[in-house]
């Protein structure tokens, strides 16, 4: 055999070699052999609180729709939703923890999908948090034209147009972010998904109140998120069935 053949025969050799390793690491991968179906014990903690913003609030904004005439006949009085919440609590922070332990784990999926309207020439809701692998459904309730474009930064970006009394979209996202949403026909319009591994994340309310149920018991850093504040963390210990109130304040920024 001549010596060039034999060394492209070396060559093809490891290069099937590599391709069957390559596979066969993300087979096992795939599988996570290492993580195992979460089983409740019954003495799982509760994590709860509220969130404040300490300082001056910026006043609302008005939205300036002139861009699209029917946007002003379904929402006449439009004002910015970036900081929100009732006599000086916050809303729409996202509250999540993070271990090491948590890896572990998987935990069942929820049932039901999530759901993001263009309603009123806004997406609603604002903030939204769901899970990885979860569907979300994106409606169009208003009588124009919507658009449709998440940047995420691990997951696929794409971009799509909704004409009034469309089908509503089916997405899903298979790895954690955090999301902005944009609307290329409507620029004002914005919203923020938080897509999870895991259950334990929560959104502030209007009164900045959040609650996250079932967690097992453990060491925890928890993260509180907002999407002009900034981000944050706490870490806290909680012990079986343990109940723990843990407040949290944001401060204003200087208009």
């Amino acid at each position: 055999m001549c010596p060039h053949f034999r060394i492209l025969k070396v060559v093809l050799v490891l290069t099937i070699l590599l391709i069957v390793v390559a596979l066969s690491a993300g087979q096992d991968a795939a599988v996570s052999p290492t993580r195992k179906p979460y089983v409740r014990t019954g003495n799982e903690a509760t994590l709860s609180g509220t969130i404040k913003l300490d300082g001056k609030r910026a006043k609302p904004r008005r939205i300036d729709m002139s861009a699209d005439v029917v946007c002003y006949q379904v929402n006449p009085d439009p004002k910015t939703e970036d900081l929100v919440g009732n006599k000086g609590s916050l809303a729409n922070v996202f509250v999540y923890v993070m271990s090491d332990s948590l890896a572990s784990y998987t935990f069942e999926q929820s049932g039901s999908p999530a759901t993001l309207e263009h309603k009123g020439c806004r997406y609603v809701p604002h903030v939204l948090g769901m899970r990885v692998g979860q569907p979300l459904t994106i409606l169009n309730s208003d009588p124009t034209y919507h658009n449709t474009h998440p940047i995420p930064q691990s997951n696929s970006e794409w971009d799509q147009t909704q004409p009034p009394g469309s089908a509503s979209l089916k997405k899903i996202f298979d790895q954690p972010d955090f999301i902005p949403f944009k609307d290329n026909q409507h620029p004002w319009e914005r919203a923020y998904v938080g897509v999870f591994a895991h259950p334990f994340f929560a959104i502030s309310d209007e009164s900045g109140n959040y609650r996250i149920e079932g967690l097992p018991p453990g060491r925890y850093t928890v993260v509180f998120r907002h999407e002009t504040l900034g981000e944050k963390t706490v870490d806290v210990t909680l012990g079986p069935s343990e109940v723990k109130d843990l407040d949290f304040s944001f401060e204003a920024r200087e208009q």
